[in-house]
């Protein structure tokens, strides 16, 4: 068993089961700093012999509740974004199965962590959104991504409204694959590993290989999004009111514009 301790993520790799684990509890929020090491994490993952599963849980009360809204101002934005899109791109197109843990919330970056993976097991009475809409800016890789795993009217209400969903609305819309009790949370995704891990490596693979092909579509529209996100909204009065309003723990004062 192979394991390795950095400073926001832990990893563990054992019987064809890579773990990464996000460590800043409560809520889990990622920094910069954070994200470089778990898109080191992922990166080392890939390259392991034997591995089958790519597991993304998170210690404490909450899975993640997204990036520090600090790196959304205007100095570290530019940062941040192209970063965090290159985790979200690193999970999604991994190249075997990869699972998400679900405790508390999955919020904005949260979210987008969670659908970035192949599948997600929730803790009943978690929740999970994409709440950049009352901060007055927008979720990049939920945009592209949501409508083909829910469908483009569940992907606008989460977008447009910023509203988050309890476990149970999330498991019937198809966000997440299944909903328990959190003290069961980890035997049933032991019981689902277990189901992944009796197949071939080489076959799990060529399997995923496949199923990307297919369902990765979505990830052209980075750059442009990323544009969309850089170029234009971080210009409007109203995002910059927004982060403001959130990090001063105020209602934001829209000029919509």
């Amino acid at each position: 068993m192979a394991e390795a301790r950095s400073g926001f993520i832990d990893y563990e790799f054992s019987e064809g089961v890579a773990t990464l684990t996000l460590r800043r509890p409560p809520a889990n929020v990622l920094n910069i700093a954070a994200l470089r090491e778990l898109k080191t994490a992922v990166e080392s993952a890939s390259s392991e012999n034997d591995l089958k599963v790519l597991v993304l849980a998170a210690e404490g009360k909450h899975f993640c509740a997204g990036v520090d809204v600090a790196d959304h101002t205007p100095e570290r934005v530019g940062e941040m974004i192209p970063l965090f899109d290159e985790v979200c791109l690193s999970l999604a197109r991994f190249p075997l199965p990869t699972l998400a843990i679900i405790q508390g919330h999955a919020l904005g970056g949260g979210c987008e962590l969670v659908i970035s993976c192949d599948f997600a097991w929730m803790a009943r009475g978690a929740r999970i959104g994409q709440p950049e809409i009352q901060l007055g800016v927008l979720a990049p890789v939920a945009a592209l991504r949501l409508a083909s795993l829910v469908g483009p009217r569940w992907a606008a209400r989460l977008l447009f409204t910023g509203e988050s969903l309890e476990a149970d609305q999330a498991e019937k819309i198809g966000l997440v694959d299944g909903v328990v009790a959190l003290d069961e949370l980890p035997g049933v995704v032991q019981d689902f590993v277990d189901r992944l891990r009796q197949h071939s490596a080489a076959a799990l693979r060529y399997n995923k290989a496949g199923f990307l092909l297919g369902t990765e579509k979505w990830a052209a529209g980075i750059p442009a999004i990323e544009r969309l996100y850089l170029d234009d909204l971080m210009q409007t009065e109203d995002a910059q009111e927004g982060l403001r309003a959130f990090m001063e723990k105020r209602a934001p004062n829209w000029k919509d514009r």
